[in-house]
């Protein structure tokens, strides 16, 4: 992807975001937010407003290519098949961290990622809110990119001893028996835990903030952009098993780890709990 095109999409997702999202931030009515699989599945009107007018904007910046949308494979899960073609196809969050947005905490963003011949080429992690967004093209590095314009290259932190590392790792988001094989595992860490917004656990990563996160599913639209971020800043991502991620399956474990050596030790370390 080239430079003017990748402009071009951010400035579209920044449109939006004025548009459909910050108006309705701290303004949603009871009637504005709805449950998907339960409770703390949330979507909101400014979800699908979002998802419907990047489809739009961004079909007129690529035209011709498919388009996975998180509300749209909601409502039809066939779209999903998209990202088993090598067509070029777009990847959309349209709010990232739903729970938060609807709760007024200013932890969300929205996610894209571009994908062609099976391979992430460009990511996207936006912040509506400070209006700033990291960005990585595929062997171009990642940035840190502020409204201004201004720009810094992202780098991953170097490795620790486990007992200094912060991760983030959605306890919550497992099924009884791995929450129980998991906790006994927590307190051998500095810190773990979870900002409900794969978006934000991904930029803190990529900044050097964090050590490592741990993904309980593997929905495309929360993990691509992220993935490519992480790994231009020097960081690594793998699942859980072991095996290639596979987009279409959202019910992998992924992993990323700052440094690359660390993947192996986290994976097994996990694997003995939930195996």
């Amino acid at each position: 992807m080239d430079e003017r095109t990748a402009e071009a999409i951010v400035e579209a997702v920044r449109d939006v975001a004025r548009a459909e999202i910050m108006p309705r931030f701290r303004a949603l009515s009871p009637g504005d937010v709805e449950t998907k699989t339960g409770p703390e599945d949330l979507v909101t009107v400014a979800d699908t407003a979002a998802e419907d007018a990047l489809t739009r904007r961004l079909a007129e910046i690529l035209p011709g290519v498919g388009v996975v949308g998180e509300e749209a494979v909601e409502d039809d899960p066939t779209i999903l098949d998209q990202l088993a073609r090598p067509d070029p196809c777009l990847v959309i969050d349209p709010i990232d961290g739903t729970w938060n947005f609807a709760r007024g905490l200013a932890v969300f963003g929205v996610i894209i990622a571009l994908r062609e011949a099976g391979k992430t080429v460009m990511g996207l992690l936006y912040d509506p809110v400070c209006d700033d967004w990291m960005i990585a093209r595929a062997g171009q590095g990642a940035h840190f990119v502020r409204a201004d314009g201004s720009r810094v290259a992202l780098s991953t932190r170097a490795g620790r001893e486990p007992a200094m590392e912060t991760g983030y790792l959605p306890l919550g988001m497992f099924d009884q028996r791995s929450k129980e094989a998991l906790a006994p595992l927590l307190p051998a860490f500095s810190r773990v835990q979870s900002l409900r917004c794969s978006l934000y656990e991904y930029r803190t990563l990529a900044a050097g903030h964090v050590d490592w996160l741990v993904a309980s599913g593997s929905k495309p639209w929360d993990h691509l952009a992220g993935q490519l971020v992480v790994e231009e800043a020097g960081g690594v991502w793998g699942t859980l098993a072991g095996g290639p991620y596979d987009p279409t399956n959202r019910e992998q474990v992924l992993l990323a780890t700052a440094a690359p050596e660390r993947l192996d030790t986290l994976r097994g370390t996990l694997s003995h709990a939930l195996g």
